[in-house]
């Protein structure tokens, strides 16, 4: 019997509302899996289903009556993971009772390529000869470590805030979930890997602590190291999901998120660490990698995520926008950008990385990255017999400590500021949390002597001591519209001298909102069912909008311009409400439909989801071609210059890339 009869007869879609004919085709499919059918797949895809409520079961049925495997089930999200025969997608998609296919997309660590992001750490005293140091000399390799961490410390303002408190070292209250390769035991945790599961099976399973890529090791070395990490008391619960290279899958992802919400109380977490991540191929509301971050958020787990590592064309080095990678598109999440520090104390020659990815969020266009944190060349521990260490130890470069450089570094800073904040204060939501981080950074400057635009650095750069001193201040358990500041804070931190006034504002999904009004009171943004960005009154939100007259384009140059209003430091702009096109940054254009970044990673893919009109990128390394939603405009930029935009009617282009079009798989069966 075919899947569509099998589906047709099946209780959950008898129940739809509307006949399975109804549904437009594809319409279901996340933008992988259309081009995957557009291109004929054949054989088997691994892919993540989510249904109305109540149709789960149903489906899990039909779908193993049919020879499809069922590989797992997240009963929160009304999901399941499941490899589908390839000719049965355009079918699943048509019907009522299902409502999102997404691809079950490979994760990726979020760390620069390994062949250039591993280097030496350039001091005798960190190398440590033979293949078995003896305890003292890994005892004074860790010191000296410590010591080449100092600045990190210092500029972060975070050992400096602790002083004369007990809070932050001797009371290991809050635990840290890292979800990634693993963390690998020694020293540098000592007996606070309290807790350690394997997901790359396909299951959960009870395991000893191990990293076979040397990536979670080093992200949690960060956040928690006894000698490099912001929070040295913290524990750790290693969640693995990533294999020797770095790679993982979706549903192995979400297993462990959920898994973390049911025992968060049990095993004692409070905070997720997600270094990783996959192109955004969907709208927030459908991605299931997405809806598993604001699903633990809710629970009240605060969940730190990577941006990206997408600011960059890889080929030219030319900056771009709109590089976030899935789930750093959480709107609850908090999603970091990396801030390179140049191993000084000071803030003033801080810049943001490069390669960090930029907002907005495609599809849903969501303001990001949320906060910035020092993520560039920095030091943590070196997995024994890692990938990644193997890199640094074909190079000469012998030592349990290595220099990682990407936002996986910076989510792993931020985690450990966030356990650090929830050491002074336990009761503080995550949305509380997010918005802590946000009014107490520092804004970080940029060449030009002004400050990065609130799409590059988010809010501002993390400020540990701004944030503990904060989080002091203010009593969570208040009732409602009650004044809950019990002290009287100053908005400055002092870092190596120098008074660093706090960015006192925060990014309300793309609203900034600036003042003390933010802090004064206990309100119902904090809340835990309260989705980040949502809830503020029409006048409050993002103005969508056409800053020309008859004209179906915004424009903006390299230095992103936002604002259409009187005042335009109060709203990030962008786009219209009707669809048409948007141009962004020198390199970036969409339609109403976004699209994400290319699975190679090379390029940036973007376009609408019609399927007849120009999607991808770099045809060679400085011309661009895009399509729109209609086939008489052609877009495209940067063919003479790395400035120039051009856009236009009836344009001709010589070369020019489209995506295949529909073949008109056939269907097995009939409804």
């Amino acid at each position: 019997m075919t899947l569509a009869r099998l589906l047709t007869v099946a209780a959950f879609v008898a129940a739809s509302s509307l006949p399975a004919s109804a549904e437009p085709r594809q319409a279901k499919l996340d933008r992988a899996l259309r081009e995957t059918v557009e291109r004929g797949c054949v054989g088997t895809r691994s892919v993540i289903i989510r249904t109305r409520p109540g149709f789960r079961e149903g489906l899990r049925q039909s779908l193993s009556s049919h020879g499809d495997v069922v590989k797992g089930e997240f009963p929160a999200l009304d999901a399941l993971a499941a490899d589908v025969h390839c000719d049965d997608l355009d079918t699943l998609a048509g019907f009522t009772a299902l409502s999102s296919i997404s691809d079950n997309a490979v994760i990726f660590a979020h760390q620069l390529d390994q062949n250039a992001a591993v280097t030496s750490v350039a001091t005798t005293d960190l190398t440590v000869s033979g293949a078995s140091p003896s305890l003292f000399a890994r005892f004074n390799e860790a010191l000296a470590a410590q010591q080449m961490q100092a600045n990190l410390f210092a500029t972060l303002a975070v050992r400096q805030s602790l002083v004369g408190t007990l809070a932050g070292y001797l009371m290991p209250q809050v635990g840290v979930a890292v979800i990634d390769s693993g963390i690998a035991p020694g020293i540098d945790f000592g007996g606070r890997i309290t807790t350690f599961y394997d997901f790359t099976h396909g299951d959960i399973r009870a395991a000893a602590p191990s990293d076979e890529y040397g990536h979670g090791t080093h992200v949690a070395g960060l956040a928690a190291g006894t000698y490099v990490g912001v929070a040295p008391a913290a524990r750790l619960v290693g969640l693995k999901v990533l294999d020797a290279e770095g790679r993982g899958t979706t549903d192995n992802v979400i297993r462990a998120i959920e898994f973390a919400i049911v025992n968060k109380d049990a095993l004692g977490i409070h905070v997720l660490n997600l270094s990783l991540g996959h192109p955004i191929f969907e709208s927030a509301a459908t991605d299931p990698l997405v809806q598993a971050v604001e699903h633990a958020s809710s629970a009240g787990l605060t969940v730190v995520v990577s941006a990206g590592n997408f600011g960059t064309n890889k080929k030219t080095g030319e900056i771009g926008y709109a590089g976030i990678a899935s789930p750093g598109n959480a709107p609850s999440g908090i999603s970091v950008g990396s801030v390179r520090t140049f191993d000084t104390v000071t803030r003033q020659d801080d810049r943001i990385a490069s390669y960090s990815s930029r907002g907005p969020s495609w599809y849903d266009g969501f303001a990001k990255p949320d906060i910035s944190a020092p993520g560039d060349n920095l030091l943590s521990v070196a997995a024994v017999g890692s990938t990644l260490r193997a890199v640094q130890e074909k190079r000469g470069n012998v030592g349990n400590y290595m220099r990682l450089s990407g936002t996986s570094m910076a989510a792993g800073v931020v985690s450990g500021l966030v356990a650090v904040v929830l050491q002074n204060n336990q009761n503080l939501t995550p949305n509380a949390l997010k918005m802590v981080l946000q009014y107490s950074s520092i804004p970080v400057q940029t060449d030009d002597g002004g400050y990065a635009d609130a799409l590059t650095q988010g809010a501002g750069a993390a400020n540990g001591g701004g944030a503990v001193t904060l989080a002091r201040a203010i009593d969570p358990l208040l009732a409602l519209g009650v004044k809950w500041l019990t002290s009287h804070v100053t908005p400055s931190t002092t870092i190596g001298g120098q008074p660093y006034v706090w960015a006192q504002r925060m990014i309300w999904g793309n609203h900034i909102a600036r003042g003390t009004g933010i802090i004064d009171e206990q309100r119902p943004s904090w809340a835990l069912d309260i989705v980040w960005g949502e809830g503020l009154e029409d006048d409050d939100n993002i103005v969508w909008g056409n800053l020309f007259d008859d004209d179906d384009n915004i424009v903006w140059g390299n230095n992103i311009v936002w604002g259409n209003s009187q005042d335009d430091d109060d709203n990030i702009v962008w786009g219209n409400l009707d669809d048409d096109n948007i141009v962004w940054g020198n390199n970036i254009v969409w339609g109403n439909a976004l699209v994400g970044m290319s699975l190679d990673d090379d390029n940036i893919v973007w376009g609408n989801l019609d399927d007849d009109n120009i999607v991808w990128g770099n045809l060679d390394d400085d011309n661009i071609v895009w399509g729109n939603l209609d086939d008489d405009n052609i877009v495209w930029g940067n063919g003479l210059d790395d400035d120039n935009i051009v856009w236009g009617n009836n344009a001709l282009l010589g070369s020019i890339v489209t995506p295949a079009k529909n073949r008109g798989l056939a269907l097995k069966g009939t409804r």
